[in-house]
């Protein structure tokens, strides 16, 4: 029983090393830009809109709607980064249904550098939106004491949020494991429909969480700036 699928090593090269962790993540990439490029380069303006159109409009849409209740009222600037976010961990979780497939997400160097992303987009768009000054000067409120405090707080909910998918998906693929061992023609079934539940649900915990933490970094100026015309009817 392995608890992380980077002890698979499918290629070596002196110290160079290929797992299972890195051919399954740049899989799932690779068929996202392919599936992503056929959807988008067959959209239809006009009705009747196939299904595949439609089912990627409720997404999109359901996305948008959770990024204005937390505090975005425009979207479009963070919608990219979210929704890749939400779409890459629910398909790398969803997959566990494939037999012998192992959820990159059960390691922790994947989800560490998930997390990574999401530290280093909260500067990214807190400075886009405030500027460098503005953005920096949060970090000394209410007052400059909190400086060190506000920076360890930053790098602890970062640690948190990798560790955070990577134990809940990690631990499920060891009782899966480890009921299948038990009664292998009883839990089946029950274990798959459990493991899409997780999945989604684990897909949708971190990519609200990275939205919060963006939002909080962008709040003032989302605050003062109005929602686009285009992003009220949306």
């Amino acid at each position: 029983m392995r608890i992380t699928p980077d002890s698979v090593i499918l290629w070596s090269f002196g110290p160079i090393h290929l797992d299972l962790t890195i051919a399954t993540t740049w899989a799932i990439m690779l068929a996202l830009v392919l599936v992503s490029r056929a959807i988008t380069s067959h959209l239809r303006k006009e009705p009747p809109f196939p299904r595949w159109q439609t089912a990627a409009e409720v997404i999109v849409s359901a996305i948008r709607g959770q990024m204005r209740e937390i505090g975005l009222p425009n979207t479009a600037p963070y919608l990219p980064f979210i929704a890749t976010l939400f779409i890459f961990i629910a398909t790398s979780n969803l997959c566990a249904i494939l037999p012998f497939y192992e959820p990159p997400t059960g390691s922790l160097s994947t989800t560490a550098a998930l997390a990574l992303c999401v530290f280093m987009a909260v500067p990214f768009f807190g400075i886009r939106e405030q500027g460098s000054l503005a953005y920096l000067k949060s970090y000394l409120e209410p007052t400059p004491i909190m400086l060190p405090f506000n920076i360890i707080g930053e790098l602890a909910r970062t640690l948190a949020l990798a560790i955070r998918l990577f134990g809940n998906i990690m631990s499920g693929s060891l009782v899966g494991a480890l009921l299948l061992s038990l009664a292998p023609f009883i839990f089946p079934i029950i274990m798959n429909l459990l493991g899409l539940l997780t999945g989604t649900v684990q897909a949708y915990i971190f990519s609200i969480l990275a939205t919060v933490f963006i939002a909080a970094g962008v709040g003032s100026h989302e605050e003062k700036t109005p929602a686009k015309p285009d992003e009220r009817k949306a």
